[in-house]
């Protein structure tokens, strides 16, 4: 990818330098403070992607979408772990969702106003933003880690997925401004490069080794694994991160948007 303007490089730095030790206090708390910290970024995450779909004139059913997103976050420290029955709960509430905003886009909407995107864009922005989120939950508090006690090893697990994600964006920044020149996907990105790609996937396989190989051991937790597996672990968030990354690039680009929301400035 290539570079954006120098203000945007300086709110990443701002944004960063507030966000990750907040964020990582609330993941070492895990438990129910950081359910309700998911459940607030679920709704505005929510509310942002049904403004995406408002903006090429859908007209959804917030007062169904968002509680739908909440719930899917706050469910997962209902049932704790094992999560199969918070899924049983998750298929439920969509069905639900679906059929209470079919029925309503039947006597509020009429054919002119899009029902049939309306309903859809109604239960995608839950399933999308929100219910990934409760998995961050869930990362934090696998079986091996007591509910609601703060503590290292479900902190790793968590902060492994994010920090990767991080520096794989980062590097891909950085190398993309340093030596992107191949347009990777202009019609759906014009801004990334096939370099600047290459740099991401580098910095997420090295961060991957860095800390399940080197880091965590010496902090006496997370997990612990050997090159090959933290390469193809980098190598997996780095190309998933990309395609996400690409994914809501394209999102955004239907709806003629620059930023799909205001939330955290330059990220």
């Amino acid at each position: 990818m290539t570079g954006s303007a120098p203000s945007d490089l300086a709110s990443r730095i701002r944004v960063a330098a507030i966000g990750i030790p907040l964020g990582f206090l609330v993941i070492w708390s895990g438990g129910w403070v950081l359910a309700l910290v998911l459940a607030l970024i679920a709704l505005l995450g929510v509310r942002e992607a049904l403004a995406l779909g408002e903006a090429r004139g859908l007209k959804p059913f917030p007062a169904v979408s968002i509680p739908l997103g909440v719930a899917s976050v706050l469910l997962a420290p209902a049932f704790g772990v094992p999560h199969g029955t918070w899924a049983g709960w998750i298929l439920a509430l969509l069905l639900a969702g679906f059929f209470l905003s079919l029925g309503l886009s039947v006597f509020l909407r009429g054919i002119d106003q899009a029902p049939l995107g309306s309903v859809a864009l109604t239960l995608v922005a839950p399933l999308y933003v929100a219910v990934p989120l409760a998995f961050a939950w869930f990362l934090r508090h696998h079986p091996m880690v007591a509910f609601d006690t703060p503590g290292w090893a479900g902190t790793g697990l968590l902060l492994l997925a994010l920090i990767t994600t991080w520096m794989g964006d980062t590097t891909a920044y950085f190398g993309g401004r340093a030596f992107g020149r191949t347009k990777l996907l202009p019609r759906v990105s014009p801004s990334k490069t096939v370099e600047g790609a290459l740099s991401g996937l580098a910095g997420s396989i090295g961060i991957a080794i860095l800390l399940t190989v080197f880091l965590f051991p010496l902090l006496g937790g997370g997990e612990m694994l050997g090159w090959g597996q933290a390469i193809l672990l980098g190598m997996l968030v780095g190309i998933v991160a990309q395609v996400g990354d690409l994914a809501e690039s394209i999102l955004k680009r239907e709806a003629g948007v620059k930023d799909s929301g205001t939330l955290l400035p330059g990220h």
